[in-house]
């Protein structure tokens, strides 16, 4: 089930709030000693993250779907999208949770047509005591939510109607998701070549099935974050033509330095397919790559 992505939360009684976790989407399925997680895109995590499948494995169930956010936490316990990306080499020092927010199946039953308060009511019960985390409801009015929410410098808010039930693959608007943060995710086009490497890359969004270009990120790369990124570059399918439509374009804008005809000459093209996280395009620096999510997912936000 996905949130609709909202410029202002709802309000009223009919609605509860979770902290909206960054992190990577992941189902978790229990049989008896049996665990396995699987992404949105359908990919299995299990191997990926033996911490989440030890946690899940001390829920009090025999059987269980579980909905939720892997997540790593910084040092200060915040989630760090980047960090979970290079988590393995973290070493001992990594700290990868799963913060559970539904639950879809207990026991061989199915939970999807209960409402949201009654299928929280039983995650709670049956992760107690385990290392699953269970993401809590947040009471208070919504400007105070906000306000807490970005002085702990976290993601954002999530509002559900407590009496939704579970629509899995629609985005009904029963879940709504509020960003407090300035980080819009983005797809990778192309790249300004430097030698062996990369200048700058070159990022839109989709708009109408159509991929707008946003600007050129090059702030925010370490030399290994630089080296991984050129690694996958060169696995990703060049292009012959650009695939924004809106480039060639004038050489300032509200989007920052646009590219000229002139430029377009030195400039290479990907298939889009993979992500970067980054700010205002004003200011824009590179913050990690996912691949949870279909590119054409990504719209302005």
């Amino acid at each position: 089930m996905a949130a609709l992505n909202v410029s202002k939360l709802p309000e009223g009684e009919a609605w509860l709030y979770e902290v909206k976790w960054d992190g990577y989407r992941a189902l978790a399925a229990k049989d008896g000693s049996a665990v396995s997680l699987l992404s949105r895109k359908g990919n299995n995590l299990t191997r990926d993250y033996p911490e989440v499948v030890e946690a899940v494995q001390g829920i009090d169930a025999k059987t269980a779907l579980l909905d939720g956010e892997i997540v790593a936490l910084d040092e200060q316990g915040r989630p760090s999208f980047q960090m979970l990306q290079h988590r393995a080499s973290l070493g001992k020092n990594r700290r990868v949770v799963y913060y559970a927010f539904d639950l879809l199946n207990l026991n061989g039953r199915d939970l999807r047509g209960l409402p949201l308060i009654d299928r929280k009511k039983l995650l709670a019960e049956i992760v107690a005591g385990s290392d699953v985390l269970f993401s809590p409801n947040l009471d208070g009015p919504t400007e105070i939510l906000i306000e807490q929410v970005a002085k702990m410098k976290l993601e954002g808010l999530i509002a559900k109607r407590r009496d939704s039930t579970y629509e899995a693959g629609k985005r009904s608007g029963a879940w709504q998701k509020f960003k407090v943060n300035n980080e819009q995710e983005l797809v990778i086009g192309g790249y300004r070549p430097d030698g062996k490497n990369f200048d700058a890359l070159l990022v839109g969004y989709y708009q109408s099935q159509q991929l707008m270009f946003a600007g050129k990120v090059r702030a925010g790369f370490t030399p290994a974050l630089r080296a991984s990124v050129w690694k996958r570059i060169q696995t990703v399918q060049p292009l012959a033509k650009c695939p924004f439509v809106n480039l060639p374009n004038a050489k300032t804008g509200r989007w920052n330095e646009g590219v000229t005809a002139e430029d377009m000459a030195e400039l290479r093209w990907l298939k889009p397919k993979e992500w970067t996280r980054d700010g205002s395009l004003r200011h824009s620096k590179f913050v990690a790559l996912r691949d949870d999510k279909e590119p054409k997912e990504v719209v302005r936000e």
